[in-house]
Formats: C-alpha cells, structure tokens, sequence
C-alpha cells in the first residue's frame, strides 16, 4: 500500500475568490496556456478528469482541448487555499495540513528591499558584498549584474512578489558550498521576520549568456507544527521525497530524499520509488512549469512541458494498483500570460486516482489541507486539526 501525491508546481485553473486582494483577476494558469497553443491536448490528465477539475472552477470557461470526460478514471474536485499567500511553501504546507492566517513577511520592491543593518551584517558574516538589493526577476538580475559579479565576487541578493531572500552567484567565482553556507546565514537573519524561503541561486556562462544551472536550494522557515508527514514519518510510514519537497519543509518529517534538478529527473525518481517500494508517501514535486515557464511568462514552454508529464504518467498510472492512492494536484497559480512575473492566486486541480474505489465527484473544497487530512485517513492516523478526508 503507497500513495502518490504529485504536486504539479502552479497549475493553477482559475483566479480565487479573494485573487482582487493579491491583484492577480483574471488569471488563469491552464486556460491561458490552451488558448496561447489552440489546445491542450493531455489525453492521460483528461482520462483522469483533469477537464472536469476545471468545470468545477465557478464560471470557468472550458479549456481549449480539455473538455469534461464523463467517465473519468479519478474522483474529481478542485481546492481553494485560505492561506494567506500564493508561494510555494504556503501551498505545501497548507496541502501537508497546516494554515497560515497571517502569512510570512514580503520585503518592499526598493531599492533598497532589505534593511540597511540586514544586509551589513550579512556581508559582514559571509565576507563579501552585497549587491542588487531590489525585486527584481532572476534571469534579469543575473544579466544586469553578473558580468559585476563576476569582477567582484559579490554576492547577487534580491527578492520577489512571494517571501524570498535570493543569492545569485557565479559558480566559477564561489564555490556552490559557499553560497549554501551564505544561504544558512541569511536564513538565520531572516528568521526574526518571519521570511519563507532563502534560495541559492547558482549560475554559470559569459556576459550575454549566463545561465542557472540545477544546484538551486531552497532553506525554508521551518513548519510551526506536525505536519501529516511528521505524523507518518514517526508512525513508521516512510515518506519519500522527490524534488525540492524536502527543502519546502525543511528536512521536518522527511525519511528519504531525492534532490532533482527538473521534471525529468523526477519523474524518473517516480516511477523508480513507485516500482521499488511500498507503505510509504512518495510526495513529488514538478517544478518546471513554475521556474521556467511561469516566471518567465512563457505559455508555449509551459504547455510542452503539461504534454512531457501527461506522457509519462501513461507509464505511471499501471504502477498504481487496488491497493494504492495517486492524488494529482498544484500548490498556487502561474499564469504565464498574466503582467508581471510573478505567481498569481489560483483554484487548484484535485485528481485522485483509486483503482478500486468508485469514482465521485469532489467538488469545490475550501482548504488544500483536505489533502492532509486524506492521507491520514489513508494510512489509519489520527484526524489531522483541520480539513475533511475526500477519500
């Protein structure tokens, strides 16, 4: 007995009730993509349900190619976060059980976001400058200031619409061990406010043609309480995690890791966990869509990137058997349509694949920590605090 939960990082299907409060109306992560490609064509996520997930999305246009199936193979839903944010680790944690009311703290879009004294004493305990300073895209940044970086040996700091505090540096300059260690730093400066994430940004190339290679990390602020994964970890159910998942949650409730550079990678670690394994949680994030396509507002990489993992889940889906649980799902939006380069506050999709157990209908549920709640009930815990089990 195993269960699968994919997270399928920003595939959001249609703004949120409360998506005026974060400016983000209108967005629509998987529609927008259908309609930048003439359609989706995802034939395994649609013989889920995944159409249906988007009808349930209140007055949600159809999606282009994605058309409710009705016979789905999974029970169907979509979730509402009420979590206060629409990054990563408010996602995650929100899924794994958790509610954040007041969410963490956002630097301004400066120059200067970080505090004066902030940042003199990070140069001082790193023994480097600091340079940047300002919200800023990552891709833009690093071709502004790296030829700098690459004279100075500075470090690149700036941050974003969600709670981050991003190091860029060039690894023929600093050595990727020293960047995590400045990243250790930082996330211990950044504790006191709170912030979500520090992540080491590693880049390499010449003036013109930087570019960040796979050793990205993300130091999270770690969960205030036990999550499901906490819970199942100390009851003895292994809980195997793929891709950035274990920095999410900073190592908390994580019995095994497999650090991944993208999509690829993953899902190879996927199916090898889901042939090798069981009574265990495999939990994989996929965070293409998200750091390459999203935040660069590229629709038509996005959407090949949904065609890559709807192949590979045809060789997924057999590994699932009666006794097995597969729950599809998103942690935020990203429309890569929308202004700006950030996420936006998104509905999410709900998949939930039992091949023996009826297929029912989900509806809108309000609290990703329904997922929580599931997968306790799944592995014979105790009822996490919050949330209803779907299963």
């Amino acid at each position: 007995m195993k269960a699968v939960l994919l997270v399928l990082d920003s595939v959001g299907i249609g703004a949120a009730p409360d998506a005026d409060a974060y400016d983000d109306h209108g967005c629509n992560t998987l529609l927008h993509c259908a309609q930048a490609v003439g359609a989706l064509r995802l034939p395994n996520l649609a013989r889920l349900g995944l159409g249906n997930a988007c009808a349930c999305v209140p007055a949600g246009p159809a999606v282009p190619g994605l058309a409710p199936n009705p016979e789905p193979l999974a029970s169907v839903g979509a979730m509402q976060e009420v979590s206060a944010g629409k990054d990563t680790t408010t996602g995650h944690w929100e899924l794994a059980g958790l509610e954040l009311r007041h969410g963490f703290h956002h630097f301004p879009v400066g120059p200067p976001s970080f505090p004066a004294e902030f940042i003199a004493e990070f140069e001082r305990r790193t023994g480097r400058a600091a340079i940047g300073n300002k919200h800023a895209s990552g891709t833009a940044i690093i071709e502004e200031l790296g030829a700098r970086q690459l004279r100075e040996g500075c470090w690149i700091v700036y941050t974003s619409a969600d709670s981050v505090f991003q190091i860029a540096a060039h690894e023929d300059v600093i050595p990727v061990d020293e960047l995590y260690a400045a990243c250790a730093v930082a996330r211990e400066l950044c504790d006191p406010f709170p912030v979500g994430r520090i992540i080491a940004r590693p880049f390499v190339g010449a003036p013109g043609a930087f570019r960040r290679t796979q050793r990205r990390r993300d130091f999270s602020f770690p969960p205030p309480e036990p999550t499901v994964l906490d819970r199942l970890d100390q009851a003895g159910t292994a809980v195997l995690a793929v891709g950035k998942v274990e920095d999410i949650y900073a190592g908390h409730g994580i019995s095994e890791s497999r650090h991944t550079g993208d999509n690829a990678a993953a899902q190879h670690a996927v199916l090898k966990l889901a042939k090798t394994r069981a009574d265990c949680l495999i939990f994989a994030n996929l965070n293409d869509y998200d750091s390459l396509y999203g935040h660069r507002r590229n629709p038509q990489g996005y959407a090949e990137a949904l065609r890559k993992t709807d192949r590979w889940l045809a060789e997924l889906l057999p590994l699932i058997d009666e006794t097995d649980l597969l729950i599809v799902t998103a942690d935020h939006g990203n429309d890569p349509t929308f202004k700006g380069t950030d996420h936006t506050r998104e509905f999410v999709p709900l998949l939930v694949f039992q091949p023996a157990r009826p297929v029912r209908e989900l509806g809108l549920r309000v609290g990703f920590y329904d997922v929580a709640q599931s997968l306790a009930a799944f592995f014979g815990l105790e009822p996490m605090p919050r949330g209803e089990s779907f299963l």
